[in-house]
């Protein structure tokens, strides 16, 4: 594994950037993405951002997310590339991946353990909390001024990635990144507001609609969640980000695997799968091509509702059962 101050000398040394982000994108992958640009800009270095799909509502107020490029607005990509979040080249999505395709040098900042160290150079820790927290780190190795707008950006990323320093990532390098960045005067109150105060009645319908379709089996050990493509187009909620819908799953007394399958178009289905306790959801998610963390990871399938069902639980419960 590459070091931050190896990545850190040779962003000083190199110039035009294109940092890429992951599709359907959560927190952690707009928080790493605008604090890195933002810091990258206050050093004079020209970069752009680029992700397939668009900024989620919710993080429309952080500083940049209106510089974010999507596919028909990126055009040629620069010859250096940084990925952020991503676990493999192809979780950037499939119109993305066919745009970066080429002879780039890569550089690849993630931190989940299911990542495939696709980049020239390449640092993956599994221990930090999230992405945010490494370029927290790296822009400090480049002696980078830490901005209240390159502080709100990264906290967002942190704060939702551990979601709200629940999760058993959070760690004390993990709280100690937090507090560097409210002494930089990060607005809690403009967090909070925007994430957790600011719903759309389309968002709350999501949600809803998640909490109706509950099931469990294994004596609750096991319990999910189930978002059909033709419900979700009915309450006019296609295009929102479930984030943070999965965790119910784990708030049932007993659970020790949630899952949440989302029928993004027909016949394709993301299955989230979130964990407490000992069982590896990542190892879960590989064996259906997916991956991501110990208790949180994820992957996409091909079928119907019905026997991708089927076919998950079955393999959920022979590590559950």
């Amino acid at each position: 594994m590459n070091s931050l101050a190896q990545i850190a000398q040779v962003l000083k040394d190199r110039d035009q950037f294109l940092l890429v982000a992951h599709s359907i994108p959560d927190g952690d992958c707009i928080g790493s993405l605008l604090g890195l640009y933002l810091g990258l800009k206050s050093i004079g270095k020209r970069a752009r951002m680029f992700m397939q799909d668009p900024v989620p509502a919710i993080y429309g107020y952080l500083p940049g997310a209106d510089q974010v490029l999507g596919p028909s607005q990126v055009g040629q990509p620069e010859t250096n590339l940084i990925y952020l979040d991503c676990s493999d080249q192809e979780r950037v999505g499939e119109t993305a991946a066919v745009i970066l395709a080429g002879g780039h040098y890569t550089i690849n900042i993630d931190h989940h353990q299911s990542n495939t160290r696709f980049g020239d150079l390449n640092h993956v820790d599994e221990k930090a909390s999230s992405t945010a927290e490494l370029i927290y780190a790296l822009l400090e190795h480049m002696a980078v001024e830490i901005s209240l707008d390159i502080a709100n950006a990264l906290y967002v990323g942190v704060f939702q990635d551990t979601g709200g320093f629940q999760h058993s990532s959070t760690n004390p390098a993990t709280l100690r990144t937090a507090a560097a960045l409210l002494d930089k005067g990060v607005d809690l109150d403009l967090v909070k507001g925007n994430l957790f105060e600011s719903k759309s009645l389309a968002e709350l319908r999501l949600l809803s609609l998640a909490l109706g379709s509950i099931n469990s089996c294994c004596e609750n050990k096991i319990v999910w969640m189930i978002l059909n493509y033709h419900d979700v187009a009915e309450i006019k909620a296609l295009d929102l980000c479930p984030e943070g819908i999965i965790n119910n799953t784990l708030a049932v007394e007993g659970a020790q695997v949630g899952m949440l399958f989302r029928e993004l178009s027909p016949g394709i289905i993301k299955v989230g799968f979130r964990s407490k306790g000992r069982v590896d959801v990542a190892a879960l998610a590989a064996r259906f091509g997916g991956g991501g963390h110990f208790r949180a990871a994820g992957a996409q399938l091909t079928g119907t509702m019905e026997d991708i069902q089927r076919v998950v639980i079955l393999a959920v419960e022979s590590v559950v059962a």
